[in-house]
């Protein structure tokens, strides 16, 4: 195969201008766990990366493939599914994610096409439907990649189809090329050229496409190993504890089945008989004592089963005159069967790895409602960590909305990166926890400004009270003043129109 022809599929946007490249001997930090590597020709770039046995790549695949199975595990299954239940809610009507365009300073026509070309993603990727499932995919595999297909003959007309792409067949490749300064001698990065390899049989490099950076859209965990080349995902850190607490339940089934049965202790008085009569005398005994009555689960009858040897029988032990004679002692069973404490102590600490409360563990207990004091820190950490998942997602959209108004012309690249901070995404929240924490602070807040009122306008300002008391922000300052105002001078327009 000559790799050097593998040629480039997808489309590419076309930017306005290209930002003259910053002199730098390293490269742009590398936030996606992509790794760069430096190569002069597509041949020996594409030959280092697709080469399954000279890069990470199959390592890569093994630690997906990994963490899906982890996630099968029951206990960690229900701990996912609380994150993401957490994280992605809809209500009856209401989508579970909304843009938010209030703070960006555009006119209200581009603002509308923004929201109608959001709408258009969320549909196209069936969020109100598969959003649980996108959601979980890129929480256990740590990232999460979509083919944009659109018609690269009219690129105007914006993205047609979002197709999701399995994580393990494919993986962002960074291209590094460099060239010696001739003063200093030191190598200068000139350009980086990034872009995708997909495999439809991860392995097989005559299966492997190269993909354009438009035409797919890539969002990862944020989380990076210790050498930060690799990308992790969320579930990285509870795999030790989910193998140890398999091991502690298997190893538990184990014991319970050997040691939970009392077995009996025959010892048989064979005189001065030889070696042989005496195997023989004992072989007789047992056939003829031996309670081997079964129950068939199948038909509900119970049928001897004499010709089978159980892992669980008794002991026939051979005695010699002088003895004792014949004897039958009991061996008691296993005396801590019930002690689960273990176990236990293993289901809290796969938890505590994924950051889920372990009131959460209990499944018998109650939701109540009361106050915001009397909700556990353990409830507050997990919904903080519930919306840094939430920004981290986020980045999904941005990065689709961001083709999408390109390629439509609503908006251009300069505008993009002046922008991005100003638009927001509004997930829907079903945390009662943190309604009742919000509600609870409100209400303190306004008991604070009881107290001082009458200190208002001698010992404190208005603006401080609003800054300090109420924690608004200018902005926040900015615009309640103006809705004041404007309710005020509504206020005697409706009393003139009253008279």
């Amino acid at each position: 195969m000559a790799d050097g022809t593998l040629k480039l599929f997808g489309f590419e946007i076309t930017r306005t201008k290209d930002k003259q490249s910053i002199k730098s001997i390293v490269p742009p930090r590398d936030d996606d766990g992509a790794g760069y590597v430096t190569s002069t020709s597509s041949a020996a770039h594409y030959g280092h990366y697709i080469n399954m046995e000279g890069d990470d790549s199959k390592d890569n695949v093994q630690l997906i493939l990994k963490y899906r199975g982890s996630a099968m595990h029951p206990e960690a299954d229900a701990a996912i599914e609380d994150i993401v239940n957490e994280s992605i809610t809809s209500g009856d009507m209401k989508p579970s994610i909304t843009l938010n365009v209030d703070r960006v300073p555009v006119s209200s026509s581009i603002k509308k096409q923004m929201l109608e070309e959001f709408d258009n993603i969320y549909n196209m990727l069936n969020f109100k439907e598969l959003g649980h499932d996108l959601f979980r995919r890129w929480y256990v595999d740590g990232r999460i990649y979509h083919h944009l297909v659109a018609d690269e003959s009219n690129l105007s007309a914006g993205i047609q189809e979002i197709r999701y792409v399995d994580a393990a067949k494919i993986r962002k490749v960074k291209q590094v090329q460099k060239k010696k300064d001739p003063v200093t001698g030191a190598s200068i990065v000139e350009k980086v050229d990034e872009f995708y390899i997909y495999q439809e049989k991860p392995g097989n490099q005559q299966s492997a496409i190269k993909l354009s950076n438009d035409s797919v859209s890539y969002c990862t965990s944020g989380l990076l190993d210790e050498h930060r080349k690799k990308v992790v995902s969320f579930l990285h850190k509870a795999l030790k504890p989910i193998t140890q607490l398999r091991m502690m339940e298997d190893s538990l089934v184990i014991y319970r089945l050997a040691r939970a049965p009392e077995r009996r202790m025959f010892y048989i008085d064979v005189g001065n008989l030889p070696r042989g009569k005496a195997e023989q005398y004992m072989k007789d005994i047992m056939a003829k004592y031996r309670n081997k009555l079964v129950y068939d689960a199948k038909t509900g009858e119970i049928r001897d089963d004499r010709k089978h040897m159980s892992m669980l029988e008794d002991f026939w032990l051979p005695r010699r005159e002088g003895g004792r004679g014949t004897e039958i002692s009991t061996l008691p069973g296993g005396e801590n069967l019930g002690q689960i404490e273990d176990i236990i102590y293993f289901q809290k600490r796969l938890y505590r790895s994924l950051n889920v409360p372990l009131n959460r563990l209990e499944q018998e207990q109650q939701f109540s409602l009361g106050r915001a004091t009397e909700i556990s820190r353990d409830e507050l950490k997990f919904q903080k960590f519930i919306d840094r998942l939430r920004n981290r997602f986020a980045t999904f959209f941005y990065d689709i909305l961001k083709k999408q108004l390109l390629m439509k012309n609503i908006i251009t690249e300069e505008d993009w990166m002046k922008w991005k901070n100003e638009v927001n995404l509004d997930f829907t929240r079903d945390n009662h926890f943190s309604e009742l924490k919000e509600a609870e602070l409100l209400r303190e807040k306004i008991q604070t400004l009881d107290q001082i009122q009458n200190y208002v306008g001698e010992y404190f300002s208005k603006s401080w009270v609003q800054k300090n008391i109420l924690l608004f922000d200018d902005d926040e300052i900015e615009r309640m003043d103006s809705e004041i105002a404007a309710t005020q001078q509504q206020e005697p327009e409706d009393d003139q129109g009253a008279l």
